[in-house]
């Protein structure tokens, strides 16, 4: 019979880049305390990278050596996980939609869950709570742009509004204008402006 190392091994070996572990994911291998101390073992000896207290990633091998997987692939992997959606911020989502010029100083996503912080060598990233309205529309231009404005404020909200239409097609103006039940009433109003054109 295996030992629970080495099918933490096989395990390791058949996960994509970005893929997290948890010990609550592995218990079909053993004693919950033998797979934490598996798990602490593969992160000394380099084998796993620690992103966060009991979240583990493969780290990718290069020939300059052992680096962190992608951050995009590790929130795509935790997001897959918790099967939650986890989105940018909206600072990220105002600059990709060009309507500031601000860049982030580190990552920071929006989830359902608690904050926390991973760690990926250097880089630290952030995971704040966010309400649900904000984590409407993952991946979509229209949850885009609720998120920068969210981010931009009430008083911003509606000149950039007016700036958006023009980014916007029919189809993202119409999904925007459906999810306005979901929003704060001040954000609600300033998108009723979309409906103008419709």
């Amino acid at each position: 019979m295996s030992t629970i190392p080495q099918q933490l091994e096989r395990h390791i070996a058949t996960l994509d880049e970005g893929e997290v572990i948890q010990a609550k994911g592995l218990l079909h291998l053993g004693e919950r305390a033998a797979i934490d101390q598996a798990l602490s073992r593969f992160a000394r000896k380099g084998r796993l990278h620690r992103l966060a207290r009991g979240k583990y990633v493969p780290p990718i091998e290069t020939r300059f050596g052992r680096r962190p997987p992608m951050v995009h692939k590790v929130i795509d992997g935790l997001s897959k996980w918790s099967s939650e959606p986890i989105v940018p911020s909206g600072g990220a989502a105002a600059n990709a939609l060009g309507l500031t010029t601000q860049v982030p100083v580190r990552p920071v996503y929006l989830s359902s869950g608690s904050n926390q912080t991973l760690h990926f060598g250097n880089l630290n990233v952030e995971l704040q709570h966010a309400p649900p309205w904000q984590l409407s529309a993952p991946g979509r231009k229209a949850g885009d742009v609720i998120r920068a404005l969210a981010w931009l404020g009430p008083h911003a909200a509606v000149d950039n509004v007016e700036r958006l239409r023009q980014q916007l097609t029919a189809e993202e103006r119409e999904e925007l204008l459906g999810l306005r039940a979901l929003m704060p009433s001040w954000l609600a109003e300033a998108l009723s402006a979309l409906a103008d054109d419709l």
